[in-house]
This record gives structure tokens, sequence and C-alpha cells, in this order.
């Protein structure tokens, strides 16, 4: 089977400082991925990278088949916009904006119309949980609604990987585990998670943990400790 991802002697350094200093190792379709590292380890750099937000200094990353040195920026923000789902800690909602109108918005960017943007607004939104909060803004919903909601926009493009960078950092135990839960529930569907995270809670939900330290792979295994 050939993987969606697979990464070969990445290395990425800004001035003096080597974030990344030779990361390899292959994701297939449909996995569950916790990347966990201390502050500084490089986890973030990594997440970028993967998601297309930056580009590494040496090494080749092949996304679906595809090495993406050979893409031009177009076709690198193609992929970002239609096959990969962001998920961040601080939201990154729009605040006078409804749940639906910031659910719909990587839609407008791809010129759907209109009456697309709101049916398929509208099944993230009902995915969620949260078909009763349609017309809220930010402020007028808890932070685990408010992750639901960004969780919601990164699946209205049906994307092939869904990245998550600290979801559940802003959140309390009781919301952090229904976002938990419902990343298990996307993932039963074959969906490909990554969550980045330093909580060693959060990895446990994940089948494979893959860990940094100092910019390098220290270990990646299978989590005997995971259930569907």
């Amino acid at each position: 089977m050939n993987p969606l991802i697979s990464l070969k002697d990445i290395k990425k350094q800004y001035l003096m400082v080597n974030a990344l200093r030779g990361v390899s190792f292959e994701i297939q379709e449909g996995e569950f991925i916790a990347i966990i590292g201390q502050s500084g380890s490089g986890k973030s750099t990594l997440m970028h990278i993967i998601g297309f937000l930056d580009v590494p200094s040496q090494g080749s990353y092949s996304f679906d088949q595809h090495d993406t040195a050979s893409l031009d920026e177009d076709e690198l923000a193609d992929i970002r916009s239609q096959k990969i789902g962001f998920i961040f800690q601080a939201f990154n909602l729009l605040p006078r904006t409804s749940a639906l109108d910031n659910v719909r918005l990587p839609l407008v960017y791809q010129g759907v119309s209109m009456s697309q943007q709101k049916q398929r607004a509208v099944d993230a939104l009902t995915k969620v949980g949260l078909q009763d909060r349609m017309g809220h803004k930010p402020s007028e919903l808890s932070g685990g609604q408010q992750q639901r909601v960004a969780i919601a926009r990164a699946l209205i493009t049906d994307p092939r990987l869904i990245l998550a960078d600290e979801p559940t950092g802003n959140l309390d135990s009781k919301a952090s585990q229904e976002i938990i839960e419902l990343f298990r529930a996307l993932n039963r569907e074959g969906r490909t998670i990554i969550i980045v995270t330093h909580d060693p809670e959060i990895a446990k939900i994940s089948k494979r943990i893959i860990q940094l330290k100092d910019g390098q792979v220290i270990s990646d295994q299978s989590n005997r400790a995971w259930t569907s």
C-alpha cells in the first residue's frame, strides 16, 4: 500500500536554529497519529511542513504520491485547501461571524455556490452536534462548542488529512473528552488524523505515537493502550 505521507530526512533550519534534524517516517491512509514532545522539540515545525505552511530546508516530502518539491505555489495551495483540514488550539474563528458562516468560509475561496456552501456547512455542523447553534457567534459558544465549529470547518472540504495542533489546549476536561470522542468517531470513518500535542493524555487516544526531541524522532510505535 502506498503511503499518504512520506517524509525522508526532513531538516529545517531557521538562521542558527536547527528545528528539525533529519525526520523520516511514513503515514498510511486512515492512521490516527499523535506527534508528541516538549516545547522546542520541533513538533509544530513538523506540522507546518506536513500541512504545507512551511517548506523543509533539506529532505523530501511526498503527499499522495506527489513529490511536493516539484509542485508550484498554486498546486500546493490547492492541496492545502482541498485535501487538508486544519484545527488549532486558538480555534481561529471570525468573532463577528456566525458558526454557519465560519464553517462555510473555506468553500467561499473554492468558488462553491452559496446554496452548496450553506448546505455543506449545515451538514458539517450537524455532524459535530451543533445543529442548534448555527446562528451563534463564537462569543455565544463555550470553548468546546467553538472547537466543534473549528472541526466542522476543517471537515467541510472533505479532506484526506486532518491536522490538529493542541486541539484541547484551551478546553476543560469535560470539553476535552468530548473533542477526543469526536476525533475517534472521525477516524472510525476512515479519516487520517494527526494530532500535535505535548499532553500525554491526548496521545493515549491515538493508534500510533511519534515522539520528537531536539528535532529528531526518538520513538515511533503503536499505542498498545489504544482502543476503538
